[in-house]
């Protein structure tokens, strides 16, 4: 970590998933010399190549405006580069690093051939007309549009990059290299794109509760869940939650959250969505609209809830919010977002021996639906939704199947941390010392 902190200076979540993956790792690589004489811990920790650029774009009124673009291509050693684009005014290149460190072992964990890498800008949507937004991704892909391609590196969407963002890119990619590829995952249906894409992260994060669940013989129905967010991957996790019986009382977003005893049914969360896709709103306005509570400026850990769903973004939990959810009775935690627990509340986690999914293994559906989307562009064939669906659920089911593998202590406890790092480790780490690395 000294040499990690020194090579990398001021970027604390680089530092911070490094560490979480090196506790896991390293007792493990001790264990195998193989990996130790090959340093391949320290390797993986060092992205493959980083891209850095200008993206100059002119708004609405003709002034110039100038943001920076980003691509962490981190790990190629079992496929192409795979991993979101992110467009928020918090994006530096700690962030992206931690991003594309945590992909390469999610990707891994899901057995399909991708790579690990992230990127983005510092770029807003929001507030932008739909013509900013164009301008800007047509000069961020104009750079990037030299460094990725189908068989390299395959971007997807993240916070602030949706659909109309993918097509903006898209079109741009297309009209430069004269071809129709699936360079980028996340599209629209009618253009390459494939189905339960949008559902995929959320649906992921509520199978991977409902499998560690079942190792204690329960399930999600008639459990109440507390869940972060309203941005995509929350309104999937609330509507696969309801789908399996259970109940959602919470949805958040940076200005507060809102707590609805009753239960986020399907009609109230088809206003959400209009209210957070279409008209781009504040979740305050559902607490108006169905008269609920409305906590400004605070996050919904205090409620008490069975099981709880963090959705929205890195280090949303603290310590103090990991022991007020356990003590509210919360059996379950499985990450819909990436990092969303900090050190020190998985510390608390693991010493109440809760069942904890960690990000890179619980909300691994929505990278690995991408994987489905690349092989469903490569055979120029769609899949129907139920197949789709299928075929996530039986990849989420593996995942789970992998960490119990590697994660299970001597008293039947499954860490399910050690075992997504040891899990996406191995295939890693294998296929570096098998293609001459070293």
């Amino acid at each position: 970590m000294a040499m990690i902190k020194a090579k990398n200076p001021a970027e604390q979540e680089f530092h911070q998933a490094v560490q979480e993956v090196a506790e896991s790792l390293i007792p493990f690589i001790e264990e195998n010399p193989k990996y130790k004489h090959a340093r391949i811990l320290e390797r993986i920790a060092e992205p493959e190549r980083v891209i850095i650029f200008c993206v100059p774009w002119l708004d609405d009124l003709g002034g110039v405006q100038i943001n920076r673009g980003f691509r962490i291509e981190m790990s190629s050693s079992i496929g192409p580069y795979k991993g979101g684009l992110r467009f928020h005014p918090t994006v530096n290149l700690g962030i992206l690093k931690f991003l594309a460190f945590e992909q390469v072992f999610k990707n891994s964990l899901t057995t399909l051939p991708m790579g690990g890498g992230k990127g983005g800008s510092d770029f807003d949507p929001k507030g932008k007309s739909d013509n900013e937004v164009m301008r800007f991704c047509q000069s961020f892909m104009t750079e990037l549009c030299r460094h990725i391609g189908p068989d390299t590196d395959v971007p997807a969407g993240d916070i602030g990059v949706g659909g109309r963002e993918i097509g903006f890119l898209f079109g741009q990619y297309k009209r430069i290299r004269n071809e129709f590829t699936g360079v980028l995952t996340g599209k629209g249906i009618g253009w390459g794109g494939s189905l339960i894409r949008p559902e995929a992260t959320g649906y992921g994060a509520v199978y991977f509760a409902e499998e560690m669940l079942q190792t204690k013989g329960d399930s999600l129905k008639g459990k109440t869940c507390i869940v972060s967010g309203s941005g995509n991957v929350a309104q999937f996790t609330t509507e696969k939650i309801n789908q399996l019986g259970g109940k959602v009382v919470t949805l958040s977003d940076s200005t507060g959250f809102i707590h609805d005893p009753d239960g986020i049914d399907d009609e109230k969360l088809a206003y959400v969505i209009d209210l957070k896709n279409n008209r781009r709103g504040r979740i305050k306005e559902y607490a108006d609209k169905y008269r609920c509570q409305y906590h400004d400026g605070e996050r919904p850990w205090s409620i008490r809830g069975d099981a709880a769903f963090p959705s929205a973004t890195e280090n949303e939990i603290n310590e103090e919010d990991a022991r007020k959810l356990i003590g509210n009775g919360c059996k379950v935690i499985s990450e819909g977002a990436n990092m969303p627990s900090t050190p020190e509340a998985i510390e608390v986690y693991l010493k109440h021996k809760i069942l904890y999914g960690p990000g890179k293994a619980a909300n691994a559906g929505g990278v690995a639906v991408s994987g489905l989307e690349m092989t469903q562009n490569s055979m120029r064939l769609p899949w129907t939704r139920q197949e789709v669906d299928s075929r996530l659920h039986t990849i989420m089911k593996s995942i789970h199947e992998t960490c119990v593998k590697f994660g299970t202590e001597k008293d039947g406890f499954v860490n399910y941390v050690i075992g997504a790092n040891i899990g996406g480790f191995v295939k890693v780490a294998d296929a570096m010392l098998a293609q001459g690395l070293v």
